[in-house]
């Protein structure tokens, strides 16, 4: 009995020394394949969907970074542009590319949080289509009116749009993004009817107050800010706890009484669902790494930004946040107007 006993704790003890060196060999695999993933990429150029037009702060930016890291990862970062139907054409590609690192997204506030509550047909599923991998920055916004309005404070905004139905044509980059969500705030807020006019970009909205065609509009700051500095454009109030560095004498929304928007101007990075973890983890730490580097961060506020880098858990969940902060703002807005075209689409 004691013989068998014996045998059969030695048998045991060997099987379980087989599992253990079983396990070892699966996390050394495992260990391997991140490694050799991690090695291979990238191996080609990777394209990088921006779903805004070329010129505006946003793209910038995003060409700055991608001139910045190409000798970083050893291969170009090459700037798409994918404009349409407020960044969903863009974002849509991103989405349906292979989760190979090979295709990544810099999307914002208006594709992630707005796009599903402001249209019933919406492509894809933001949650599902994309993980986030690493917050980029927030941008100022500012009102601004061509330099020859007779505008000069918003309150001289608010005693030409209150009373007079449809009088100002306002600048927006479609149903849902931040200009949109300003105007339909600001028209509840003041109960006016300023019409919003769509464009595909940042950088079409400042033509088009140049050029007269938009009375005034509410975007990032850095769109405009030759133009205010060359005198054809005037800033009449910016975002932000306290006033811009870049205009200095322009005062805060709340200093003229537009204190109670809340409205975010974030972009981040973002990969096709089902990237692996280790290139999350990688291009979270290459990008973040730029993103905090004295020379980009002066680069940064030269265009009215400020970066907000931080871990990829710490970015998925202020996602979340946001699209809840949204929808909430975006139903509450709809209660105040009724649903018009664009939330009919």
């Amino acid at each position: 009995m004691g013989a068998r006993i014996v045998s059969e704790r030695k048998a045991a003890a060997s099987r379980g020394a087989k599992r253990g060196v079983q396990a070892a060999l699966a996390v050394l695999l495992l260990a391997a394949a991140t490694c050799n993933a991690q090695a291979s990429w990238p191996s080609r150029p990777v394209r990088v969907i921006v779903p805004i037009a070329a010129g505006g702060v946003t793209d910038v930016i995003v060409r700055h970074a991608a001139q910045a890291l190409a000798p970083r990862i050893g291969q170009p970062l090459v700037v798409d542009n994918r404009t349409g139907a407020n960044g969903m054409i863009g974002a849509e590609a991103c989405a349906r590319a292979a989760p190979d690192g090979q295709t990544l997204c810099v999307l914002n506030t208006g594709v992630i949080s707005v796009n599903p509550v402001v249209y019933e047909r919406h492509p894809f599923d933001p949650a599902r289509a994309f993980i986030p991998v690493v917050n980029l920055y927030t941008l100022t916004g500012a009102v601004v009116v061509p330099a020859a309005s007779p505008f000069r404070t918003v309150q001289d905004l608010r005693a030409a749009a209150v009373g007079r139905t449809r009088a100002l044509n306002f600048g927006t980059i479609g149903p849902g993004s931040y200009p949109d969500m300003f105007l339909g705030w600001l028209n509840a807020y003041w109960n006016s009817e300023i019409v919003g006019v769509p464009y595909a970009g940042g950088g079409p909205v400042a033509i088009a107050l140049l050029a007269g065609e938009a009375h005034v509009s509410a975007a990032a700051l850095g769109n405009f800010i030759g133009q205010i500095k060359g005198g054809q454009l005037r800033a009449l109030a910016v975002s932000g706890s306290s006033r811009s560095r870049l205009v200095p004498d322009v005062p805060t929304y709340g200093e003229s009484g537009l204190g109670d928007f809340r409205g975010h101007l974030w972009w981040g990075l973002f990969a096709p669902a089902g990237l692996e973890r280790a290139l999350v983890s990688r291009l979270n730490r290459e990008f973040g790494t730029l993103f905090r580097e004295p020379a980009f961060v002066t680069f940064l506020e030269s265009q009215a930004a400020e970066p907000s880098v931080g871990t990829q858990e710490a970015f998925a969940q202020f996602v979340r946040a946001d699209a809840e902060w949204t929808a909430g703002l975006l139903r509450s807005l709809r209660a105040a107007r009724g649903a018009g075209p664009a939330e009919r689409r």
